[in-house]
């Protein structure tokens, strides 16, 4: 017993020798015993401990007792499932039983031991396999995977007689071929060709005579997983079986181009693409380049075409799966070069179907790597059509037109690849690499060949088909793309000197130096070579000199960097690079801005090296570049947009009040202006452009109605609202379009069809004067010659108006983005320069630019400028630890904003809104109070009074409007949080407030307000701010007056019913408390006689049923008063006041239509048979008439009351039977 109970004691960790019996049970138990307790980690700790339990221990009885004959066990399985002697019913629970107990015995590992066993079992499943209506294809797969066990010897001597009748009708069912495949994997030495040869009468299972029937079994098998999306294991059997026996071109060529293929697109086709992916590491160099030659390639290309449309099924995700893993497993340079040139070589007319962003080929080896790069070179320079597999029904004919445009895609198309390449952060590329790929962009974007030189091995490269203006158009796009990548690149690893980790640079080569500069030395070293090379039609003298005058000053700052490398050296040096090698893709817009670019900077060193330390003035050479940056943020380029972003970031301290005013110009333009200024240069526009804004302003003013009810809605109920509206508001604004040129069209277009009409019916008059007759062929062919002018100029019209149209909508997205990009200096200059007193003149642009968007249609760019805004205005200004702490000059200008911003925020209809202006005000508050002053002996109420230079009695007077202005309007943008957070920040403007909110607790215009009132004033008491500043008779006083209003409060709420009195009655039974708390702590001398007794009326006149939550607030608050709950007393039932239930009726089973119909008729004549009695129970009579009446209800609604027709022919019969029996 003492070694039980140790035993039992043991911890449940499974210990080093094999525990006993009872040891295993206790341990078990203990496991279920944790998993019921309620500790959550306990809980998890015993899941945890009962899954390594279970993981070590025998958890199979066959596997773990070896006494256990596996014989006797099938025999008791065979008689407890079989499936000749069960009941119809019970069959398919036999035919399971038995499945799963031959899987018990092939999952105990025990199986192979016993050949006897094995055919038992084999001979089990082959009387299962019939039944595929309910076990499908398991019986089969049980079948090879005990194949997949047992020795060859033990199928030979056993299994082979056994399995002779399945394995010799191989193309009767997909799973009779599986099962041949498996054993000729296993037992090819049993299964010797001359075997097969006599078991089947053919040596190979693939050969010619076989296709047709292979061919019609496969269809089969593609039909059996159209809906699992998966490569049936037959078909890679096959596969290998093929390459086994040399007959893959056979299967490949004749069971599946021209056998599966030649179906209709759907599973067939499917099966074939899977098959494709999947036979990718099992090929050789040889076969990988027939078969992504072949039709098995085409179609899929075509399948990738087509499932572009939406709505179609896609199978390019599961082959870039089988590419990757075939690439990621591959070790062969030559193999993965095929079939990575082998899916490139997929085109439509031209255009590779496989998109530029390709990022299976991330585990392509180096080799690989350069000689894929080296094809694309190749055959950008020298393109070959025809060596591309084409799926376009259209083949490029001799003419040079239709081999240009082929040549056009599939050149920009290669563009984009290598700039995806060297992108590709996965990929491990060499430095050799990207540096032959940037010149190669470079070269030709921007350069043409006049001889060749052995000094630039880019001059020596021939093409075949000259480049097109918009091939280098595009080139010149992909390069600058290229240039983004290598700003991000990070640095080599290979240029670490030591092992040590450390953060490595972004777009620097091993050397140190940037990669931009390097491509700017490259272009430098071409334009040098004047006999050989020659720039762009646009680069003239002009731009040559703009260049030179970089190239002095790029080494200026170079030789600036060597000596100290300060962040706004880095970056002017960047910017003058970029806008450098901008120079070639727009010669004419960057001259100006070069010189002025220039002129910048040197100013700007003269004067750091000029200034005094008394000197305020910042140098004009400030708001000159911000001027630049403007200018360079319109190039559609997001390399530009970074570098920009990254200059700025290093001159935010040299920024003056006009530099940012010229930002702030940009995103608050002047009225006159009209948005006209940023970036539209069109003179037909500005007529257009002012009707469009008076739609939008009327558009406005009607939606600010319905915006109020949508404020409390989630973000996400919003976001889908406003896809709706953008769809709904896009459709109305076409039909506006529309029918405001039909509108047009009435007048003028009316006007001109009569004229023609008149002109040709006074025609007629004159030569004909009866005009009864028609028209000759003449006047009709005259008359429909003017009709076509007048329609045709008319058609001309209509289409320009709408592409007037269509054109200054996209003005207006082009002026969103801009904006959204001069946002991001916004964001710089605030979080860089947060303390600077310039930040203030930001608020009220940012606030004026909310509000517009959100009173805007709500499109998408309209969004994203509204979140853009509103996060720099919530998070890094008004929520930066970091702001300006010297107002002593601006004190008087601030207040002024304060009090316009208050007002704004009163006059707004959209709270969200009014937020942003409310906290606009308490960042103004915060600014002009300013740091507390550090002293020990400062007292903590001393420190709570400080203020700064914030005018009390004036921000009072202010905020005190607001609060009046809330309680005495139904319907304020104003919200309590707002004035709660007032509260809480600024204790002494609370106090000076607590008089306004204490009156409006009963003199609220509605209840609403007056609940809102006792909310803020039991803010106010709780505060330990308040209570520091209002302390002795003050704190009294003011106890006193809210218990007094509280008394009034309660009063006259009493007897109330209604839903915001009992909202109104919670938050005054929630201040009393608060009060009576403070009154019972302090021992303050309050008079709280009439408050207790409105609140003892309170209970004897409301009803608190279903609202728990104030009838336990109302008793808290009585329980200070001593009065405490009374407890509900719990009323037994009595069993004789209530009456008798009536006994349920048992519910019966399944009953055959005619004794439904017997039934029916006993229950009638029963029925009638206890209405002529007595009345002696009326519930049961109550309950039969009732039963009674639902059965009749059918047939009253002259539904019919039979089911089925033979029903109908069997009814009569019955009724005479019934007669019968009723006259008997």
């Amino acid at each position: 017993m003492d070694n039980m109970s140790e035993q039992s004691a043991e911890a449940p960790e499974p210990g080093p020798r094999p525990p006993g019996a009872l040891h295993q049970n206790r341990v078990f138990l203990d496991l279920f015993w944790d998993l019921a307790k309620p500790e959550q980690e306990l809980r998890l700790r015993a899941v945890d401990s009962l899954l390594q339990y279970l993981r070590q221990s025998d958890n199979q009885v066959l596997g773990a007792f070896t006494h256990v004959s596996l014989l006797q066990t099938l025999d008791r399985i065979k008689d407890k499932h079989n499936v000749l002697t069960v009941k119809k019913k019970l069959q398919r629970n036999a035919m399971f039983g038995g499945l799963f107990g031959v899987l018990a015995l092939q999952q105990s590992g025990r199986l192979t031991q016993e050949p006897q066993v094995v055919l038992a079992c084999v001979q089990l499943l082959q009387s299962l396999s019939p039944h595929r209506q309910h076990l499908k294809d398991l019986p089969t797969n049980t079948m090879m995977d005990i194949l997949s066990q047992v020795e060859e010897d033990v199928f030979e001597q056993v299994l082979f007689s056994a399995l002779q009748s399945d394995l010799s009708t191989p193309f009767k069912t997909p799973e009779q071929l599986h099962l041949l495949l498996v054993a000729l994997q296993r037992f090819p030495r049993t299964l010797k060709p001359k075997k097969l040869k006599k078991l089947l009468g053919f040596s190979t299972i693939i050969n010619q005579d076989n296709v047709p029937r292979l061919t019609e079994l496969l269809k089969t098998v593609a039909n059996s997983v159209k809906k699992e999306h998966v490569l049936p294991p037959v078909m890679l059997d096959l596969l290998k079986l093929s390459l086994k026996e040399d007959t893959f071109d056979l299967f490949w060529t004749k069971v599946l181009s021209e056998g599966l293929l030649k179906e209709a697109p759907g599973p067939s086709h499917y099966l074939v693409f899977r098959l494709l992916g999947a036979a990718l590491p099992l090929l050789s160099e040889a076969q990988l380049k027939q078969v992504l030659k072949g039709e098995a390639a085409r179609q899929y290309s075509q399948h990738t075409l087509n499932s572009q449309k939406p709505g179609r099924f896609q199978l390019a995700p599961e082959m870039d799966t089988y590419v990757s893993s075939f690439l990621q497993s591959c070790e062969d340079p030559e193999r993965q070069l095929a079939v990575v040139l082998g899916f490139s070589s997929l085109c439509n007319q031209g255009c590779p179907v496989v998109p530029p962003s390709w990022r299976t080929v991330q585990h392509l080896r180096a080799p690989a790597l350069d000689a894929y790069v080296s094809w694309l070179q190749s055959m950008f320079l020298q393109p070959q059509l025809h060596a591309l597999l084409d799926v376009s029904s259209k083949k490029p004919r001799a003419e040079k037109d239709d081999r240009q445009g082929w040549v056009h895609r599939l050149r920009k198309w290669i563009g984009a690849r290598l700039v995806a390449l060297v992108d590709n952060q996965q990929l491990k590329k060499e430095e050799r690499m990207v540096l032959e790929v940037s010149r190669f962009l470079l070269f030709h974007a921007f350069f043409r060949t006049t001889s060749a030189s052995s000094e630039l091995p880019e001059s020596e490269q021939e093409m075949s088909v000259p480049l097109q203006d918009d091939t280098r158009a595009a080139l010149a796009n992909s390069f600058f793309s290229l240039l983004l990548s290598l700003h991000h690149l990070p640095q080599d690893q290979a240029s670490e000197e030591d092992d040590a980790p450390h953060r490595r640079q972004l777009g620097v080569r091993a050397d140190g130096t940037m990669w931009i500069s390097h491509l700017f030395d490259f272009a430098q070293t071409l334009l040098q070579q004047q006999q050989h090379v020659e720039a762009g039609p646009g680069f003239g003298p002009a731009q040559r000199d703009a260049w030179d005058s970089l190239l002095v000053s790029v080494s200026s700052l170079k030789k600036k960097m060597k000596k100290c490398q300060s962040p706004e050296n880095k970056a002017f040096l960047q910017l003058f690079l970029l806008v450098g090698l901008y120079l070639f893709k727009a010669p004419d817009e960057l001259l100006d801005i070069i010189r002025d670019l220039q002129s910048c900077v040197e100013r700007a060193h003269k004067k750091k090296r000029r200034s005094k330390p008394g000197e305020e003035e910042e140098p004009a050479w400030v708001e000159v570049l911000v001027e630049l940056l403007l200018s360079l943020l319109s190039q559609p380029s997001r390399h530009m947009r970074q570098v920009c972003k990254m200059v700025f970031s290093s001159v935010c301290p040299h920024v003056t009040q006009d530099a940012l005013g010229a930002i702030l110009k940009v995103l608050e333009p002047e009225p006159e202006e009209d948005d006209s200024g940023l970036l539209i240069t069109d003179d037909n526009q500005d007529l257009t452009r002012d009707q469009d804004e008076e739609e939008e302003e009327e558009e406005e003013e009607g939606e600010g109605e319905e915006k109020k009810g949508e404020q409390e809605d989630s973000e996400s109920d919003d976001d889908d609202d406003e896809d709706d509206e953008e769809d709904g508001d896009a459709d109305d604004d076409e039909d506006e379009n529309e029918e405001e040129i039909q509108g047009e069209v009435d007048e003028e277009f009316r006007l001109r069809l009569m004229k023609v009409l008149e002109q040709q019916n006074a025609l007629a008059k004159e030569e004909d004067s009866s005009g009864e007759e028609d028209l000759d062929d003449e006047a009709m062919m005259k008359l429909d010659q003017s009709l076509a002018v007048v329609f045709s100029e008319q058609k001309k019209k209509m289409q320009a108006k709408k592409d007037e149209k269509s054109k200054v909508k996209k003005e207006k997205v082009l002026i969103r983005d801009f904006k959204i990009k001069v946002l991001d200096l916004v964001e710089v200059f605030v979080s860089r320069q947060s303390s600077s007193p310039l930040v203030l003149s930001l608020i009220q642009p940012l606030l004026t630019l909310i509000q517009r968007c959100m009173s805007s249609d709500r499109e998408l760019h309209e969004q994203d400028l509204l979140r853009r805004a509103a996060n720099i205005l919530r998070n890094d200004l008004f929520r930066g630890k970091a702001y300006c702490r010297s107002v002593e000059d601006r004190s008087q200008e601030l207040h002024e904003l304060m009090d316009s911003l208050l007002n704004k925020a009163l006059k707004l209809h959209d709270s969200s809104v009014a937020l942003y202006y409310f906290s606009a005000c308490l960042y103004l508050l915060k600014v002009l109070r300013g740091a507390a002053p550090a002293k020990d002996t400062q007292d903590a109420a001393d420190t709570v009074r400080f203020m700064g230079h914030v005018d009390v009695p004036r921000v009072s007077s202010l905020f005190r409007a607001a609060l009046c202005s809330f309680f005495s309007r139904r319907k304020s943008s104003l919200t309590t949080q707002m004035f709660s957070d007032l509260f809480t920040r600024f204790p002494v403007l609370c106090v000076e407030l607590l008089d306004t909110a204490v009156e409006n607790m009963t003199s609220g215009v509605r209840e609403h307000q007056q609940g809102q009132a006792c909310v803020l004033v039991m803010r106010a008491l709780q505060s330990r701010d308040v209570q520091l500043l209002l302390c002795g008779d003050a704190w009294t006083q003011l106890c006193s007056r809210v218990t007094d209003q509280l008394a009034v409060s309660v009063q006259t709420m009493c007897g109330s019913q209604q839903r915001a009195l009992k909202d109104k009655l919670q938050q005054v039974l929630e201040l009393c408390q608060c009060v009576l708390g403070h009154a019972h702590r302090q021992k303050l001398p309050l008079s709280l006689e009439p408050l207790q007794t409105s609140l003892q009326e309170l209970s004897s006149t409301t009803s608190f049923t279903k609202t728990g939550r104030l009838e336990d607030t109302y008793w808290a608050v009585m329980k200070r008063f001593g009065v405490m709950r009374p407890k509900a007393e719990k009323l037994k039932p009595n069993p004789a006041d209530e009456p008798k239930a009536a006994t349920k009726k048992k519910k019966k089973g399944f009953l055959p239509e005619t004794k439904k119909r017997k039934k029916r008729k006993v229950l009638e004549t029963t029925d009638a048979a206890a209405n002529i009695q007595p009345k002696t129970d009326t519930n049961q009579n109550n309950n039969k008439q009732a039963k009674k009446k639902a059965s009749k209800r059918p047939a009253a609604a002259g539904a019919p009351a039979q089911d089925s027709p033979s029903k109908k022919t069997k009814l009569p019969h019955k009724k005479k039977k019934n007669k019968g029996k009723a006259q008997d």
